[in-house]
């Protein structure tokens, strides 16, 4: 029966084969060290602690290897996880925790305080530090001690379609969402992205971005571990200590989001680093630009661009590294087994080479929202097909070009324009180091754009000039009316934008004008 236990399906065929190296330890565990770690864990959650199967436990921690012990636990006992965001407030976390239902938490000491706000704000059953226990809480290592002296742990047969873990999303856009991720999820992940992708059991990956993000869950960790490659384990994000690992450890396959490729692109090491074992380079979380992509690919790299959303499985289309050179701004085409479509708004197909809202259907798809009967409906119709909400347009070779959200879509005189667009032009200027652009009202056009703009340390670039930039790259009806200097964009932990603080941001900027006036 399929199931979420990819490492334990692993370590049984490649047990010697070395599974992961953690950059914060330096250890290096073989799949069958890896698997044991995790089935002890999993008798943890379930006789330690005595959760039951279906049960919610949380983990609120940093990267580090305890991390993957519990998620795949949780793949071989029954209990479902609950990732918590690190960057979240207790107050925030509050919502999804009562939401979830969680019976125990997870933490680690950078989050203690957090844990500890939490505990005056929901009811928590059992509180289990990885590191310093807080008064009565338990330490997961004098469990795991305990539970490896025991009798071996009997993993819980599941069903493809229970669950193994609740993915809550960003909140960037409203109330935080529970992601419902079944077993076959995860599985038909692993397999179809190893397949399409072209993966092999002498890749090496390495892991930089948050755990508690399905991208740094779905790709490339489980598909890494359905092959049987190595995946490299950073506790956070830095560019220099990324780079000697990637030379260091002869890493081949390496996943960011447009804004870490950036960072990565501008830190000093970039100009030397030898890129000798790097097979490809993907890119994911949001529109690449083209300049970033044509930056690596002058170091002879393989630079390819993805899609996906914790909602359809992470890993959702594919190219072969000579169309990444041919189609440098594509996502590819569907996964295997994968439908895509792209409708306008009363639901109709749109014309080739036009934009519409992608919709996405296969085994790969979640089951819905958790407690959200609403939302659910709204995003996954009766026949099956997902909503993503992003906006898309398919040349006539049938490869996908992702135009934005489109909720960021805003219609200035009746035209609709694609934030997107703008930002990659802004991005050209040579003194620009970051932009965004959002849409607000207009009493002439309905909406107008707003670009924030991050420039370059010790470097000041003028509205003037950015407009005559932007002039002979864009149609007049996209040029933004406004442009706002800002020392850093808001994001969330995985690089996305957080617009909706940008227009609150807009709001108050010109009421306060009116007031002045």
């Amino acid at each position: 029966m399929i199931h979420a236990d990819v490492l334990g399906e692993r370590a049984r065929l490649t047990p010697d084969r070395l599974a992961l190296v953690d950059v914060a330890t330096g250890a290096r565990l073989t799949y069958a060290q890896l698997d044991a770690r995790a089935t002890i864990a999993a008798a943890v959650l379930r006789r330690s602690l005595g959760l039951a199967r279906g049960d919610r436990v949380g983990i609120l921690a940093a990267n580090r290897l305890e991390y993957l012990d519990i998620f795949f636990a949780a793949a071989k006992s029954g209990v479902i996880l609950v990732p918590l965001g690190t960057r979240l407030t207790a107050t925030e976390l509050q919502q999804i925790v009562a939401d979830s239902g969680l019976r125990a938490l997870i933490y680690d000491e950078t989050h203690a305080a957090t844990a500890d706000a939490l505990r005056s704000l929901v009811a928590i059953e059992s509180y289990i530090a990885l590191d310093r226990p807080r008064g009565a809480d338990f330490a997961f290592t004098r469990l795991a001690s305990n539970e490896a002296a025991s009798a071996p742990f009997v993993r819980e047969r599941c069903d493809p379609e229970d669950l193994v873990a609740l993915l809550y999303t960003s909140g960037t856009t409203g109330r935080p969402k529970g992601v419902m991720i079944p077993h076959r999820m995860v599985a038909w992940n692993g397999y179809n992205t190893v397949v399409c992708w072209q993966l092999r059991d002498d890749d090496v990956s390495p892991i930089f971005t948050p755990l508690y993000h399905a991208g740094a869950l779905g790709a490339f960790l489980i598909p890494i571990f359905t092959i049987g490659g190595t995946i490299v384990l950073h506790a956070g994000f830095d560019p220099s200590e990324i780079w000697r690992t990637i030379q260091k450890e002869r890493c081949t396959v390496v996943l960011g989001v447009p804004t870490i490729w950036k960072m990565l692109m501008d830190a000093p090491e970039f100009a030397d680093a030898d890129l000798s074992g790097v097979r490809a380079l993907m890119s994911g979380g949001a529109p690449l630009p083209e300049y970033i992509a044509r930056a690596f690919q002058k170091r002879g790299v393989v630079f390819k661009q993805g899609y996906g959303l914790t909602e359809v499985g992470v890993n959702c289309f594919a190219t072969t590294i000579e169309d990444s050179r041919r189609k440098p701004t594509s996502i590819g085409r569907p996964l295997m087994m994968t439908e895509a479509r792209l409708v306008d708004e009363r639901g109709g197909d749109v014309v080739r080479g036009q934009i519409g809202e992608l919709l996405l259907r296969g085994p790969h798809v979640c089951r819905g929202y958790w407690n959200n009967p609403d939302a659910t409906a709204a995003a996954l119709d009766r026949d099956g097909w997902f909503h993503t909400g992003d906006l898309a347009r398919a040349d006539e070779d049938g490869f996908f070009y992702i135009a934005g959200r489109r909720k960021d879509m805003f219609i200035s005189g009746g035209v609709n324009v694609y934030p997107a667009e703008i930002e990659a032009a802004l991005l050209q200027h040579p003194d620009v180091a970051d932009a965004t652009v959002v849409g607000v009202p207009h009493e002439k056009w309905g909406e107008v754009g707003v670009a924030f703009v991050v420039p370059r340390s010790g470097v000041a670039v003028s509205d003037r000039e950015l407009v005559g930039f932007l002039e002979p790259r864009l149609a007049r009806y996209k040029l933004p009316q406004q442009f706002v200097t800002v020392d850093a964009l808001p994001r969330t932990a995985y690089g996305k934008v957080q617009k909706p603080r940008l227009v609150e941001m807009v709001a108050e900027m010109n009421l306060k004008r009116g007031r002045e006036r």
